[in-house]
């Protein structure tokens, strides 16, 4: 799959924008970890017209990261030609606008997904960001705005018609928000329209390497985007990558699993400042599998959530990692055992 000159190779996974968690550290450390691309989180044209440091601070793009994209949001043609010329200057390999994001105080003021209630300007800011950069423009959308106007199919259609050079998918209506299933038959719909010509990349509920495979085999996309399912597990990338080349979901031990999240921890401090770093790693600490399914970690979750200093929170890393994780891993060794004895 290529988007304008770059190669991204053979069904490609990337690691989808979300806000407060796509930073700079998980990003590299999901680049490490097998994305094949990386978005930012959404910038505001609206804050780079106006100089806003924090917007400038999200686009900072590292070499070990590449290749990676800028997505920025707005509803104003200008504001947005104006934010892309500004995106640019930071070196991005491509520009990514969101007519997706179906939060309501961007979506209900008329940007990301709530552009798909004016679909006329939505496609004249795109052929407007399109001709106002020399870097490939990309464009993450939804089906529809709601059930009754699932519009994605002729959508498609004329986003490409404006010069886009690839197009993702997520597949659920604004109106779902995150709720329901995906919809990923629409997806493949405009995949298999024999007028598309660019890369169609899927969105929604991949959340295994089963899964992913299943995406690309069923649907026939281009690339599949994953996102949610990489918060607090950065090393589904690896899992699903070597899922797709041989069949098997590589064995990843707990102690690399939590030097990741340790990582994550330590360089999001480092990257603004203690207290504010552990605010915005807690997102991934509660959303993290490693930790799921262990009896009665209730209180050690939320004193894990509750910890603002990072001594209290590596005390309390060290506690599960020593005393609790090998203690479950012990038990799934025996149950193993059991059940390999019982099928011998």
């Amino acid at each position: 799959m290529k988007i304008g000159n770059i190669d991204l190779g053979e069904r490609p996974v990337m690691l989808a924008p979300m806000e407060d968690v796509t930073d700079q550290s998980f990003r590299l450390i999901c680049r490490e970890q097998g994305a094949d691309m990386v978005y930012t989180e959404f910038v505001s044209a609206d804050a780079l017209i106006r100089s806003i440091e924090r917007s400038f601070q999200k686009m900072a793009i590292a070499p070990g990261e590449r290749p990676a994209a800028i997505q920025i949001y707005g509803r104003y043609k200008d504001a947005m030609v104006e934010a892309a010329r500004i995106a640019a200057e930071a070196h991005p390999d491509f520009i990514d606008i969101n007519w997706g994001c179906p939060v309501k105080k961007i979506a209900g003021k008329g940007s990301g997904a709530g552009m798909l209630r004016n679909v006329p300007l939505l496609l004249e800011i795109t052929r407007a960001v399109v001709d106002a950069v020399n870097l490939p423009v990309t464009v993450k959308t939804r089906l529809g705005w709601d059930h009754d106007n699932k519009i994605i199919v002729e959508l498609a259609e004329r986003l490409q018609d404006c010069g886009i050079a690839a197009l993702t998918i997520h597949g659920r209506t604004r109106s779902q928000i995150y709720s329901g299933e995906a919809d990923w038959t629409l997806i493949g719909e405009v995949k298999n329209n024999p007028r598309m010509k660019i890369p169609i990349i899927g969105n929604g509920d991949v959340t295994t390497p089963q899964r992913v495979k299943e995406c690309f085999d069923r649907y026939g996309v281009d690339g599949v985007m994953v996102g949610r399912a990489s918060i607090g597990a950065p090393w589904i990338f690896r899992e699903m990558k070597q899922y797709m080349l041989t069949g098997e979901v590589p064995s990843i031990s707990i102690e690399e699993k939590m030097a990741l999240i340790r990582r994550q921890i330590a360089e999001s401090i480092d990257r603004i400042d203690e207290y504010r770093g552990i605010l915005h790693i807690r997102r991934h600490l509660a959303a993290t599998p490693l930790f799921k399914g262990i009896p009665n970690f209730r209180p050690t979750r939320i004193a894990m959530l509750q910890a603002d200093t990072r001594d209290e929170l590596e005390s309390i890393l060290d506690h599960v990692e020593n005393d609790i994780l090998p203690y479950l891993q012990t038990q799934n060794d025996e149950e193993n055992t059991n059940d390999k004895k019982t099928i011998d």
